[in-house]
């Protein structure tokens, strides 16, 4: 009989699935690593399994144990469907923009799930790294699997993904693309293939672009479970002891809307329905065979499946709201009623480090220059050369109630304004139809709205500003 006496046996052994490029033959042969065929879904079942497994030879898990683990998800859905072949607890730690389908994902399969913000830093006690030591140094029997810094985790992919790949592709890789997020998966593969090739595979990191992997500044992004995002106040910037840099030899940083808009093709034209780390990854992997030549073999990892970000990515209405889909083109869209100069200029934008008596001559100086008189805020500066992402949105700050704070004394001059911010302001996707966005505005009295595009705010738009752009589209 042809079976399993455990689910742990099913995890691994994925197929590679050679990619469609456009090459017409002067591309490198592109190969699909499908993790998501693993049995929990993800590449990450691989290291739940061995880091539970050390963890008990270790005796640092013993029965009736309780594993506990910070995660964008994917990991913790790993730990979990070992921890239920085991009878272990689990608790699982995840930031406030997990995807819904992995929260539930992981509650079903018997897992605590505890939310934390993800726009603190590091050092910051709610955060899911402190949040999860903490849990797991409380809880008697407790284990944090740590798979940031646990050796196990690299180790993992060292022991099989990578000799998957060798006996797959026959010893003909010659380059490996992967996303870069606790740094384990490319570390410990690249490292296996470049010992069993003599050094002849090249390793690629694929990163969202404004990753510090990849050179960025650390600003949010929106693809979840890769990169390395870093707050503004963060103390120290520590990097995953799971992640070699000695094993790569380069880094591609991938623009959000290339990463997003590839997975909805992937999807529509190859029938692959992967999540927005793959897309990333075949990104990179696409440049990296454009410039290999025809006689090279690239082998994608794809990491996690599409089925868990359905509301998020592969939601017409969640990217057009960002403003990562154009909309219709035969209409009026929000992005028609930014005016050419607003597009050149930062966004007005106060950060929450600046004073109450600063604010409120910020916002007067822009109401005595006929503009609304309120602004979008977030808890820490931006810099003066990039517009904000839509994360960092955090409130607003209006003339009116400012003032009115001040006078009742619940706000001193002196106060940081981030300790006194409003709801944030509405958001359009720049390719919106300009019509349902004056509509929403009005409908709610409101006079500011920021319009996003690729994620990022671009201006401040009000009711004004779209109707004069539609009346210059009608018939005169």
């Amino acid at each position: 009989m042809d079976a399993h006496d455990s689910v742990t046996e099913l995890i691994g052994n994925t197929p590679l699935l050679r990619l469609r490029t456009s090459g017409e033959g002067r591309e490198a042969a592109v190969y699909g690593k499908l993790e998501y065929l693993s049995v929990g879904g993800s590449v990450k079942d691989r290291i739940g399994l061995r880091m539970i497994e050390q963890a008990e030879r270790e005796g640092l898990l013993k029965p009736g144990g309780t594993v506990v683990e910070a995660s964008s998800g994917n990991t913790g859905v790993g730990l979990a469907l070992v921890a239920a072949t085991k009878g272990y607890r689990i608790v699982t730690v995840l930031s406030d923009r997990t995807s819904s389908e992995k929260v539930a994902a992981l509650r079903a399969f018997g897992a605590e799930v505890v939310l934390k913000p993800a726009g603190v830093p590091r050092h910051h006690p709610e955060h899911p790294l402190g949040t999860a030591a903490r849990i797991a140094g409380e809880i008697p029997g407790g284990w944090l699997a740590g798979q940031y810094d646990n050796p196990a985790n690299p180790e993992a992919h060292y022991l099989t993904t990578g000799p998957e790949i060798w006996r797959q592709t026959g010893g003909r890789i010659t380059h490996l693309v992967s996303c870069i997020g606790t740094g384990g998966t490319i570390s410990g593969t690249g490292r296996y293939l470049k010992e069993v090739s003599g050094g002849a595979v090249r390793v690629i990191g694929a990163d969202p672009a404004s990753s510090v992997y990849s050179g960025g500044d650390g600003r949010p992004y929106f693809v979840e479970a890769a990169g390395h995002w870093r707050h503004p106040e963060t103390v120290e910037d520590l990097w995953p002891q799971s992640y070699h840099q000695d094993v790569v030899d380069r880094v591609v940083p991938v623009a959000d809307r290339d990463s997003l808009l590839t997975i909805r093709r992937l999807a529509r034209e190859q029938g692959l329905l992967v999540g927005g780390s793959s897309g990333t990854a075949v990104a990179a992997a696409r440049q990296v065979a454009a410039e290999a030549g025809p006689e090279a073999v690239v082998v994608v990892i794809l990491p996690d499946s599409g089925r868990q970000y359905l509301t998020k990515y592969f939601d017409d209405g969640w990217l057009l709201r960002l403003g990562f889909l154009d909309g219709d083109a035969a209409g009026v869209r929000v992005d028609d009623a930014v005016a050419a100069a607003a597009r050149e200029q930062p966004l007005p934008y106060l950060n929450g480090r600046t004073t109450v008596a600063d604010a409120l001559a910020a916002l007067r100086e822009r109401c005595a220059g006929g503009a609304p008189a309120v602004l979008p805020a977030g808890p820490c500066p931006v810099g003066p050369r990039r517009r904000p992402t839509a994360p960092e949105l955090a409130g607003s700050v209006a003339l009116d109630e400012l003032t009115a704070a001040v006078e009742s004394g619940r706000a001193a001059p002196g106060d940081p304004v981030g300790d006194h911010l409003a709801a944030p302001l509405p958001r359009f996707g720049s390719g919106e139809p300009a019509e349902a966005a004056l509509a929403e505005l009005t409908g709610r009295g409101l006079d500011t709205a920021v319009v996003l595009h690729d994620g990022h705010a671009i201006a401040l738009i009000g009711p004004a500003d779209l109707r004069g752009c539609l009346a210059a589209e009608r018939p005169q």
